[in-house]
């Protein structure tokens, strides 16, 4: 399992990279003014890098997650955090919501388009009338991707290199993450996943019920253009 224990123990880092308040603040503000008053869930909570600092803002959260390391983890932070053990296109919880959120390129962790459209339709059967689905996830990169070349070279950083291996045919992407010192060993970590092009995740979310609201660049409301990276991207029942 991807997400198993040595992962979970090493998925957090507490002010820095995506746990950054740079990173982190304007995505629970963002969710906080989504949710309307009303509860939120959050597919794939982890360890609660999002749902605490949201639920902290006095949203009722609630989580679904797949790893049981990672529910360990959450809960080493709150022990009473309200988090079901499963999977984000099927499992039901008690309740209805006004805001169900995917973040962090998450549901392209579900490596067929029949999982990620249930995906979709999991989310409405959570929400209420006029409820929000949001997801955050990045844009493929194939035009960096060179004729006859199967790779590409996201992350080049002190201590870390991420290179993405494609296959098109099938619409899948492992992302390698390799992470060294000033020694001469590394280790290198993987990850698959299934791309989603901006207008198949719009289809995607027809076929469940939403409507395009709004997409951006990010979650401070950037506008989105064609040499955006990523998005986040509103999709409201109606």
């Amino acid at each position: 399992m991807l997400w198993d224990a040595e992962t979970a123990a090493g998925y957090d880092t507490p002010g820095e990279g995506m746990f950054s308040p740079e990173v982190l603040d304007p995505t629970v503000d963002r969710l906080a003014a989504l949710a309307g008053g009303g509860a939120a869930l959050e597919f794939a909570a982890g360890t609660g890098r999002v749902a605490l600092p949201l639920a902290a803002r006095g949203v009722p959260v609630t989580g679904i997650e797949l790893s049981e390391p990672m529910i360990d983890r959450l809960h080493a932070k709150d022990p009473a955090f309200p988090v079901v053990t499963g999977d984000m296109a099927t499992t039901r919880v008690p309740g209805e919501f006004t805001l169900v959120y995917l973040v962090f390129n998450t549901i392209s962790n579900l490596l067929t388009q029949a999982e990620q459209v249930e995906c979709f339709r999991n989310a409405a059967r959570h929400l209420t009338p006029g409820g929000r689905f949001v997801i955050e996830l990045w844009v493929p990169e194939l035009r960096a991707l060179p004729p006859g070349r199967a790779a590409t070279v996201g992350v080049v950083e002190p201590g870390y290199i991420l290179l993405d291996t494609y296959d098109v045919l099938n619409q899948h992407v492992v992302s390698h993450h390799f992470r060294f010192d000033d020694t001469r060993q590394a280790t290198l970590g993987r990850s698959p996943h299934r791309y989603i092009w901006p207008s198949e995740l719009d289809l995607m979310a027809q076929l469940a019920g939403f409507t395009l609201e709004s997409r951006h660049a990010d979650w401070v409301g950037t506008p989105f253009t064609a040499d955006s990276p990523s998005h986040v991207s509103t999709y409201r029942l109606p």
